[in-house]
């Protein structure tokens, strides 16, 4: 008996599924996660953390104006386009998931989370998950965990969001680390995600996707995605500063290029494209340290550089050129 069918038989003795639907969802998610609105901003979403191989490939679902879907514990990824979909044609959070859940044969092994854009939450904890598990439904989001080392975790993370500031990303954040700090997962942690998408559709699903953040495989996945939340965030002004630069709004581009470089100084190239909008709106006494920065880090930076005005990053100044290359001799 291969391996895989071994463990789908043991889950099917335990929780008293078929082998073929043991086999079927032997793909675990046991963990703790939140779905959320921002009623000022109206961005939807939701972050998890597990003790299992990237957790948000299945279990975080988000789509612009219609809403988010947390699907866990013995978990049926289907919940979360097929509860999009329904939400989508003006269902409320409460009829899709009641529905869903009317059609799964296996309904008592789950633990699904709902919110509608308009911003109503519904959750369904399953008879049959494993202690501890819970949920905590409030106005505007849902927490909700299984698996936990303490029956407290869900209701730690609504605390955790409610007394929160910042934009949904943060409060989001907020809600695992409360959960993390309360004992969270009882196996311990491996990996961790968090989606946010706008609150209205542009038409294009791919721009409405304001963060977008999985830690796969890590021993300290909060702290990782954490990290990457901010690293995302100076992105974010970088894209600014990308599109300030092909406007020709070089002082805009600046603004944008050094607020990214406060969020991560260790990054030479958030450093170098600050240095290129300063030089480029005749700031270049302050460009120069920063030219020096990164080409210190690395020297293809300098090689790169005459480069630049031909593609109208960089005026076609020689004399100009000759002052910044200088600096990768320092």
């Amino acid at each position: 008996m291969r391996k895989g069918h071994l463990f789908a038989a043991g889950m099917s003795l335990c929780l008293g599924l078929s082998v073929e639907a043991a086999e079927r969802y032997a793909r675990l998610a046991h963990t703790y996660s939140i779905v959320a609105r921002d009623p000022e901003t109206g961005e939807i979403g939701g972050a998890v953390q597990s003790h299992w191989f990237s957790v948000g490939s299945a279990v975080l679902w988000a789509e612009a104006g219609v809403g988010a879907v947390a699907t866990q514990s013995f978990t049926e990824p289907s919940y979360g386009p097929l509860g999009l979909a329904l939400m989508r044609t003006g269902r409320s959070a409460q009829q899709a998931l009641a529905g869903l859940l009317a059609a799964d044969p296996d309904a008592a092994v789950r633990q699904v989370a709902m919110i509608a854009a308009a911003g109503k939450a519904a959750a369904h904890t399953g008879a049959r998950c494993i202690a501890e598990a819970g949920q905590h439904v409030g106005e505007n989001y849902s927490a909700q965990a299984n698996l936990m080392l303490k029956p407290t975790v869900w209701d730690a993370m609504a605390r955790a969001f409610e007394s929160s500031s910042g934009d949904l990303a943060e409060r989001l954040m907020a809600a695992l680390e409360a959960a993390e700090r309360e004992g969270g997962d009882i196996r311990g942690r491996q990996s961790a995600a968090l989606l946010v998408v706008s609150g209205a559709p542009s038409g294009q699903p791919w721009a409405d996707r304001r963060f977008d953040l999985r830690v796969e495989d890590h021993p300290e996945p909060l702290v990782e995605l954490r990290r990457l939340l901010g690293v995302a965030r100076a992105y974010q002004h970088m894209n600014e500063g990308d599109e300030a630069a092909t406007e020709g709004d070089m002082e805009r581009a600046s603004r944008a290029y050094g607020a990214a470089a406060a969020l991560v100084p260790d990054n030479p190239e958030m450093v170098y494209w600050n240095a290129v909008a300063l030089a480029s709106s005749d700031r270049l006494e302050e460009a120069l340290p920063l030219f020096r920065k990164a080409f210190a880090a690395d020297p293809n930076w300098a090689i790169l550089t005459p480069r630049l005005p031909a593609a109208d990053l960089l005026p076609d100044d020689p004399a100009l050129l000759q002052q910044i290359l200088a600096e990768a001799q320092r």
